[in-house]
C-alpha cells in the first residue's frame, strides 16, 4: 500500500512537475482550521470561554494565524501563477483569469451576506454590505493584477520589492488609517477600508498578508526542482519567520527613536502584523520540511477546493443564503466535549460532501 502510494506521488508530480504541492497540503490546513475554528467560536458556551485556561489561549492564538495563512497562501499561489509568463503583461492569461476569479470571489462574498427570507419581504439585511474574507481576498488578487501591468516590462525583482515594500507600509500605516474618517465615502466602498461600520477583512492591513505570500512566490518560481532549493527554502524561510516573531516590535521602536514620525509610533502599537506575518513563515517552513509526506490524494483535494468548502460551511453554520445555521439555534450553548465533538463531525461532513460531489461532477462531464 505504502509502495502504491509513492508511486501515485511520483505519477502526480510527473503529471505537473511545477506543482508545489505542499501548498495545497497548507491550504487543507488553512481551511480546516478556518472550519474548526468557527465552529467552536459560534458554539462554544461563554463559560468555557472564559475559564478555559491556557488551552484555550492556545487555540485562540492559532485561530488568529488562519487567516493570515490564507491571504499570504492566495496571494503566493496566484502570483507564482503570474509569474509563468511573466513578461506577456495583458497576455498573460493569468491576468484575466485573476481579474475574473477576483470578481467572482466578491460576488460570491456578497451573496452569501443576502438572507432571501428578507429579501422576499421588500427589504435587505443591513449587514449585506460589509466586507468579509472572500471580498477582501478578491479585490486582493485583482490589485496583485493591477500593480504586475506596469511592471511586466521591468523585471521580476523590481516587482517582488515593490510587493515587499507595500506589506511593509500596509502594516506600518495601519495604525495611523485607523484614525482617519472615511464618512466622506459611499458606506460600501469605507467598509474596504475602515472596521468602523463592521467589516471583518480590510485591505489595510489584509491585502499586506497577500503582497507578502505573492512576494515570497517570486523565489519559488526562480527553479523550485534545482538540487538543495527546498533546503535553502526551509532554512531562509524559517529564519525570517523567527527575526519577524521575537523583534519586530524591538525594530519598529528603534527606527521610530532615530525617525520621530506618527507613522512609526502608531506603528508600535501593530507590530503584531509582522510577527503574526513571522508565525506564517514558521508554518510555511515546517510545510516545506514536511512536503513529502503531505502529498496524500485526500488532502491536496481538500486544499484544491477550498472555495467550495468555504461557502458550504457558511451556509451550514452562519446560515448564509437561507437565515438557518447551525449558529442561529446553538449560538454559545454547547459544552466543550459537545463542541469537539460536533467540530470532527462538521470538518468531517463538510469536506466529504465536498469532494464527493466534485467527484460526481467530474464525472458527468468525463
Amino acid at each position: 500500500m505504502n509502495q502504491n502510494k509513492r508511486e501515485h506521488r511520483k505519477l502526480s508530480e510527473k503529471a505537473n512537475p511545477e506543482r508545489l504541492y505542499f501548498i495545497d497540503a497548507l491550504r487543507a490546513w488553512a481551511i480546516l482550521m478556518m472550519l474548526q475554528g468557527h465552529f467552536v467560536s459560534a458554539l462554544l458556551t461563554e463559560s468555557y470561554r472564559e475559564e478555559g485556561g491556557t488551552a484555550y489561549s492556545l487555540w485562540a492564538y492559532l485561530r488568529g494565524v488562519t487567516a493570515p495563512v490564507f491571504f499570504t497562501v492566495t496571494g503566493f499561489i496566484f502570483t507564482y501563477l503570474l509569474f509563468k509568463k511573466y513578461d506577456m503583461g495583458w497576455s498573460n492569461p493569468r491576468v484575466k483569469k485573476g481579474i475574473k476569479r477576483g470578481s467572482l470571489l466578491i460576488l460570491i462574498g456578497y451573496v452569501l451576506q443576502i438572507r432571501f427570507g428578507r429579501l422576499l419581504e421588500g427589504s435587505i439585511n443591513t449587514s449585506f454590505d460589509i466586507v468579509h474574507v472572500l471580498q477582501c481576498l478578491g479585490l486582493s488578487m485583482i490589485f496583485i493584477v493591477v500593480l504586475y501591468l506596469p511592471f511586466h516590462k521591468s523585471g521580476k525583482y523590481l516587482f517582488q520589492f515593490l510587493l515587499g515594500s507595500i506589506t511593509i507600509l500596509l502594516f506600518l500605516s495601519n495604525g495611523l488609517m485607523d484614525q482617519w474618517d472615511y464618512g466622506f465615502l459611499p458606506g460600501w466602498l469605507s467598509n474596504y477600508i475602515t472596521t468602523e461600520n463592521g467589516s471583518v477583512f480590510t485591505m489595510v492591513p489584509w491585502f499586506g498578508f497577500a503582497t507578502a505570500g505573492a512576494c515570497l512566490s517570486g523565489f519559488f518560481h526562480s527553479n523550485p526542482n534545482r538540487q538543495g532549493f527546498y533546503l535553502k527554502a526551509f532554512l531562509i524561510t524559517l529564519s525570517i519567520g523567527i527575526l519577524l516573531i521575537l523583534q519586530s516590535y524591538e525594530f519598529i521602536r528603534d527606527l521610530g527613536f532615530l525617525i520621530d514620525t506618527p507613522l512609526l509610533h502608531r506603528a508600535l502599537d501593530n507590530s503584531y502584523l509582522f510577527a503574526r506575518l513571522g508565525v506564517v513563515l514558521v508554518i510555511f517552513a515546517i510545510f516545506i520540511l514536511l512536503r513529502n509526506f503531505l502529498a496524500h490524494k485526500i488532502i491536496l483535494q481538500i486544499g484544491q477546493n477550498t472555495l467550495a468548502i468555504y461557502i458550504l460551511h457558511a451556509m451550514v453554520l452562519y446560515g448564509s443564503i437561507t437565515g438557518h445555521g447551525l449558529s442561529r439555534y446553538y449560538h454559545h450553548s454547547l459544552s466543550i466535549s459537545h463542541v469537539v465533538l460536533g467540530a470532527i463531525f462538521f470538518l468531517a461532513g463538510i469536506c466529504s460532501l465536498v469532494l464527493m460531489t466534485e467527484r460526481k461532477i467530474k464525472q458527468l462531464y468525463n
